[in-house]
């Protein structure tokens, strides 16, 4: 592993549930942009996307029909790590947030370990026993989980199910920081959430809007790996709108680079976060 010490993983999250066109005109929606955008990402640097659907109105959904048609366009032009989200559409069932897994088979998923106000929308609702059932459909299907920590108690629940055998270890964090009715996106609550961590974690985080810096360069320096991407903010600096996503995994590769570290590829990422084998290896 010490040949990976200095390795950072960079996530793109090139969409998210919420960023319309009019946030951004270059927020890709459809499968093809979104498929277009990753792979131009990949070859930027990026070795892991997150990836969200929107319907044909560019509404959050989770089609597995236009998650099937993004994953095969993905990988049969690139070797990047896809984690696939549960959640970016508030009117979904249990069972449509998990089909897409059972089908794609991913490398990884979102396991989103607790609920919480979205305070612009709504009620982000993930119960206990949703939260056991997922973890066991990932499991089954080879699946690791992201666990997404939008609170200090999320991280708290998942220590609990890794007590009770629905997760395993080592477990992979990704912090967000900055949500509507989350965690501020503050170093001093990202140093406070690192310090939380069960040994042998790997975890990445990221900031939402004004947040996005402060956030990757503190991850950075601590050793962490990083998230960018239009899901999480779609300014690239002051007054100025992002020209893609590439553009954010551009400059993080830079900064990469200036902190004597190196973006990792997707096959160290998979060695990293200790991932099955890539799908069109």
């Amino acid at each position: 592993m010490s040949d990976l010490a200095d390795k950072v993983i960079i996530t793109v999250a090139p969409t998210g549930a919420w960023p319309s066109k009019k946030d951004n005109p270059n927020v890709p929606l459809t499968p093809s942009e979104i498929a277009a955008d990753v792979i131009a990402c990949w070859k930027a640097g990026a070795s892991v996307a997150h990836l969200h659907m929107r319907d044909d109105e560019g509404l959050g959904t989770m089609d597995k029909v236009k998650f099937k048609e993004t994953v095969e366009r993905i990988r049969d032009n690139s070797d990047i790590v896809l984690n696939l989200t549960t959640s970016g559409d508030l009117n979904a069932t249990e069972e449509t947030r998990m089909a897409h897994l059972i089908e794609l088979k991913p490398e990884l998923a979102s396991f989103d370990c607790g609920s919480m106000n979205w305070m612009h929308s709504g009620l982000f609702l993930n119960p206990p026993k949703f939260l056991e059932k997922l973890a066991t459909v990932m499991k089954e299907n080879g699946v690791k989980p992201e666990i997404e920590v939008f609170d200090a108690g999320m991280l708290y629940n998942a220590l609990y199910y890794l007590k009770k055998g629905f997760l395993e270890a080592p477990l992979h964090f990704q912090f967000v920081l900055g949500a509507a009715g989350g965690t501020a996106a503050t170093v001093e609550n990202l140093v406070y959430l690192k310090s939380l961590l069960p040994e042998g974690a790997t975890w990445s985080a990221l900031g939402i809007g004004k947040g996005h810096l402060p956030v990757m360069l503190s991850t950075i320096a601590l050793d962490g790996h990083v998230r960018v991407g239009m899901e999480d903010n779609v300014v690239y600096a002051k007054g100025q709108l992002a020209e893609s996503n590439s553009q954010f995994v551009e400059r993080t590769v830079r900064l990469v680079k200036e902190a004597n570290k190196q973006n990792a590829t997707p096959e160290e990422a998979r060695q990293l976060l200790g991932l099955k084998a890539a799908v069109n290896a």
